[in-house]
């Protein structure tokens, strides 16, 4: 297993899936056909983490699933010196924790327990749970239930080493209160600096509010109310988030979730990508 943290510096990964041709399949998804061909291609490119994707669709054929695929990560892993450090949840995007059956809510529970272990094999660090969506929480009610069945994994998680972050749509007041409901160091803050952008949020006030609670960084960029667009011609502003997150303190992870370009040219999109994520860390990250 290997496990990346450059000496107290952020690191600068990317997302799986971002690195093969979507093939008519959308922004994100598991890459089966060439998910270990992304370690290569990570290398080649300086970056030092991959953030694995686990979803809802064929999930018992995710490396992740078995022990002979924790093998293979652990193994490419360690050739290629790309470390995989969190791990992205979408299972729980599809399937939330509430407005399901009790046995859905059960199933969740097993899933994400085994996604924790899973986790702890290949020295991940984090398992985050998508609230956006199709998972954002509407109601108190709904809020409730996610702390309550959340809850009964965080004994396992502690144990494990591995933290569960939570990326949610609520303003950052919401988001605050409800990472405190847990009353638990196991739980983090998964921030995204284009879906805040999309909701009119206030990078600088989102920051500050959540810097102590900061589990991951998802780099994107949306305009106001719309989708993802390449970086910098979005609403972002990456200027005010990139120095207050600077100010903060904040060492962890920096995960590229941009937007796509021309399939077959995924190299040099995440090239551009990566280059303007650098000007900013050598100016306030380092």
């Amino acid at each position: 297993m290997l496990q990346q943290e450059k000496n107290g510096a952020v690191t600068l990964g990317i997302f799986q899936g971002r690195l093969t041709p979507s093939n008519g399949r959308g922004i994100q998804f598991f890459p089966f056909e060439n998910w270990e061909n992304e370690f290569p291609a990570a290398r080649k490119l300086g970056l030092d983490e991959i953030e694995f994707i686990f979803d809802r669709e064929r999930y018992r054929e995710n490396p992740l699933w078995s022990e002979r695929g924790i093998e293979r990560i652990n193994d490419l892993g360690q050739r290629y010196g790309v470390a995989v450090n969190h791990i992205c949840a979408d299972f729980f995007m599809r399937q939330p924790f509430f407005r399901t059956t009790e046995t859905l809510r059960r199933e969740n529970i097993s899933v994400l327990k085994r996604l924790i272990e899973a986790a702890a094999a290949i020295g991940a660090r984090n398992v985050e749970i998508p609230l956006v969506d199709n998972s954002s929480i509407k109601t108190e009610e709904e809020e409730t239930v996610l702390v309550l069945s959340i809850s009964e994994i965080l004994p396992a998680a502690r144990a494990a080493g591995v933290t569960i972050s939570l990326e949610t749509d609520l303003p950052p007041g919401r988001f605050l209160a409800v990472i405190k409901r847990f009353n638990d160091p196991a739980i983090k803050a998964n921030y995204d600096t284009g879906n805040s952008a999309s909701l009119g949020f206030d990078a600088e006030e989102e920051v500050t509010a959540l810097a102590p609670y900061l589990g991951n960084i998802h780099i994107k960029d949306r305009k106001l109310n719309g989708g993802t667009v390449s970086l910098g011609s979005g609403n972002a502003n990456f200027e005010t988030f990139f120095r207050t997150l600077g100010n903060s303190g904040y060492r962890g992870s920096l995960i590229l979730q941009a937007a796509r370009g021309e399939d077959g040219k995924e190299t040099e999109t995440a090239a551009g990508h990566i280059q303007f994520v650098r000007n900013y860390i050598e100016k306030y990250l380092v």
